[in-house]
């Protein structure tokens, strides 16, 4: 068969462009990946003991299968694969978040209350075999709320909103070591496994970075285009931040060594928590409003959106189990808001007792 010299022309132009395109290729960052996140489970628990709605930080431990579920004076432990109830941890008075240290066998709740009069401000240690509380420490913060194990150290980090401070204790003496002041209305922290700590300040718009070795504050980082920094998941590996805030409405990925924000994207109001999955590169963040939304990490300076899914309204706590991949959300049924007043000019919609239920979600 004769070939023409064009043709032969064309074929090496041909050729040329299709190896070119494959190199860029290799070199590009992968495509983030398909959505097709939804709704897998929902699991209904009994009411909050008291009487009082009110629910607040999840925590998967997904070596030992479980999944710490924060519920007013209680935390519902669940099996991580069969979604039964394993047992409870009960005597708290307003619990928020769950700290783990297997090696100690142990396990931490902050157990505060920012309402007017509130006494308990402490956290409740517990026996992680037998779930049974084994000691208090005594924070005298107010709003004692978020909670952090930081494995440097080997110290645990509660984070108090009211009181403008985080609280170190040792959990082998189950004392407070001192509390540092974060100059601001603090909310959730991550630590990275290196003896840093990172946490949103909502009352600063910034992110205080400490470090665990010395208890001092090492930087303040702005969070623009977000405001009101909320909730914080890492990517250890590539020291990535992802921090999301409540007004404006934004969740941006920063350099964790510089505080820079690399990429920023508009999410729905409320949010609550961020969760990182270092196996698939996902980001899930979630809001009052009732949306997970959902990223990928591509490169260290490239988050592409996947999806927004719609959940419920007042699923704003997640976690996810990066054993199954699957995403643990906690909510109820909601009363509708309050008249609007001079003090509350924005009222909430409320919690109604005897309706939390925990959702799962996955593909």
């Amino acid at each position: 068969m004769k070939v023409s010299a064009f043709g032969r022309y064309a074929f090496v132009v041909a050729v040329a462009v299709l190896s070119a395109g494959i190199a860029r290729g290799a070199d590009a960052p992968p495509a983030p990946p398909a959505g097709g996140y939804h709704l897998l489970k929902t699991i209904s628990l009994p009411d909050a003991p008291g009487g009082a709605e009110y629910y607040d930080y999840i925590t998967v431990d997904a070596a030992a299968r479980r999944v710490y579920i924060s519920h007013g004076a209680e935390v519902v432990v669940l099996n991580a694969d069969d979604y039964s109830v394993v047992g409870r941890i009960t005597g708290l008075t307003r619990c928020h978040g769950v700290a783990l240290a297997p090696k100690l066998g142990k396990g931490f709740i902050t157990d505060g209350d920012s309402r007017p009069g509130a006494t308990v401000q402490e956290v409740a240690i517990f026996d992680l075999k037998t779930l049974k509380v084994t000691g208090h420490v005594k924070t005298g913060q107010n709003d004692t709320d978020a909670i952090v194990y930081e494995p440097v150290t080997g110290h645990v980090f509660t984070f108090n909103g009211d009181s403008h401070n985080t609280t170190v204790i040792d959990p082998v003496k189950e004392t407070v070591i001192t509390n540092i002041d974060l100059g601001g209305a603090v909310e959730f922290p991550a630590a990275d496994g290196k003896g840093m700590i990172y946490d949103n300040n909502p009352g600063t718009n910034d992110v205080v970075a400490i470090d665990a070795r010395t208890n001092t504050v090492k930087g303040r980082w702005p969070t623009a285009p977000a405001g009101a920094p909320t909730s914080m998941a890492m990517d250890l590996k590539t020291r990535r931040l992802f921090s999301a805030g409540r007004g404006p409405q934004f969740v941006v990925m920063m350099d964790a060594d510089t505080g820079k924000v690399l990429q920023s994207y508009p999410i729905s109001a409320g949010v609550d928590a961020n969760a990182f999955e270092p196996a698939t590169g996902m980001l899930f963040v979630a809001t009052r409003e009732g949306m997970l939304h959902i990223y990928h990490e591509d490169s260290p300076d490239k988050l592409s959106e996947v999806e927004s899914v719609k959940t419920e309204y007042g699923a704003k706590t997640l976690q996810v189990d990066t054993k199954t991949h699957r995403i643990f959300l906690s909510t109820s049924a909601f009363n509708p808001p309050a008249a609007p007043t001079e003090k509350q000019p924005h009222p909430l919609a409320t919690a109604k007792p005897g309706n939390f239920h925990v959702l799962v979600y996955g593909k």
